[in-house]
């Protein structure tokens, strides 16, 4: 058993149970954005953490040391076409430099972590339709010089 076929077990129960990431993340006590990111394989749960989702999903219980691996993350080189992920992929496109600039301007010459890293996904009610805010938080990481 390995991470894709946890994963595919995952997103199984999930429809059949009917529940939502925000129900899953809320029974393993964690954020809903972490939690749905381990349960696609692209983080590890703590083994505590995992074994509560492998109970609360009626998985076997294999699947709950592969949910405590550190998963290898690899990223395709093509732009995806999904639209939803595309999207995130154009706004990149159209503000990865200011965003770089900005953080420089501010931070100075470093990064944010995406490692020491939060994210939250809200749907916000706008006059104008619906609106969908994605907040990120990382730590600043300043470049070295040796």
């Amino acid at each position: 058993m390995n991470k894709v076929d946890v994963t595919e077990m995952i997103i199984e129960r999930k429809r059949a149970s009917g529940m939502s990431w925000s129900q899953i993340a809320d029974l393993v006590g964690l954020s809903e954005v972490f939690t749905t990111s381990a349960c696609l394989g692209m983080n590890s749960l703590p083994r505590d953490k995992a074994d509560r989702l492998v109970e609360a999903l009626g998985l076997p219980q294999e699947a709950g040391p592969v949910l405590a691996e550190f998963p290898t993350k690899i990223f395709s080189q093509q732009v995806p076409t999904d639209p939803c992920i595309y999207r995130f992929y154009e706004i990149i496109g159209v503000y990865g430099e200011t965003l770089k600039a900005l953080i420089q301007e501010k931070g100075g010459d470093g990064i944010m972590s995406a490692i020491d890293f939060d994210m939250s996904v809200e749907k916000v009610a706008n006059p104008k339709g619906d609106r969908i805010e994605v907040k990120m938080s990382g730590k600043f990481l300043a470049y070295s010089r040796w």
